[in-house]
């Protein structure tokens, strides 16, 4: 990441325990730590989405009234393979605001919130979203990105939307290049851009 130190440009400067930049000469230190990120598994009740193709079947997963919006993604890292909505969670944001704002960016869909968007920042929004998203898993991951490794804790939260459809979706082009509403039985674990989101999905489906 860095081949010279930011402060003084010695070519001395190491990296110690995969998260820490060091500089001998001027004493510079830099910690890479690790950043948060979300992932929102959405969930439609059957009847509101139109069928899509689907692979293998996943041994052991629940059967079901539902479908899963899940996103191909259209650059690296893992194009074109399977995401779900989400990402990193911006300077003062707080993971639910982050997940927000994902959500509106990437697929320009949100759940409905009690009382509207009406003071993003404050602790009664935050409030609010903590009663549309449920948590039920968090993950290590590894997000290679231009030759930079960012360790991420991937936070994931499950929101249902009855009647969704492929059509109420306006997709970030330069992100995404299509949208999948999956059944639990017609998802290939193989096709998931990071191992994250893989258990993630497993163990909502308890598989």
């Amino acid at each position: 990441m860095f081949n010279y130190c930011p402060s003084c440009a010695s070519k001395k400067i190491i990296f110690e325990n995969d998260r820490v930049f060091r500089c001998p000469d001027c004493g510079y230190i830099y910690y890479h730590n690790t950043a948060a990120a979300t992932g929102c598994l959405i969930s439609v009740p059957d009847g509101g989405a139109a069928a899509a193709s689907g692979a293998a079947v996943a041994s052991g997963a629940k059967a079901g009234g539902e479908r899963f919006v899940f996103l191909v993604r259209g650059k690296e890292p893992g194009k074109g393979k399977l995401d779900i909505p989400g990402g990193f969670v911006d300077p003062g944001e707080g993971a639910l605001e982050g997940l927000y704002r994902e959500l509106r960016e990437e697929i320009g869909w949100t759940p409905p919130v009690p009382h509207g968007e009406t003071g993003l920042q404050s602790g009664g929004f935050q409030s609010n979203l903590a009663g549309v998203f449920k948590f039920f898993a968090s993950f290590s991951n590894v997000y290679p990105y231009k030759g930079v490794n960012y360790n991420t804790c991937d936070l994931y939260f499950y929101v249902s939307a009855p009647g969704l459809t492929p059509q109420d979706l306006r997709l970030e082009e330069a992100e995404i290049a299509g949208v999948r509403f999956l059944k639990a039985e017609e998802i290939d674990f193989n096709e998931f851009a990071f191992e994250s989101t893989k258990r993630a999905v497993k163990a909502y489906l308890g598989i």
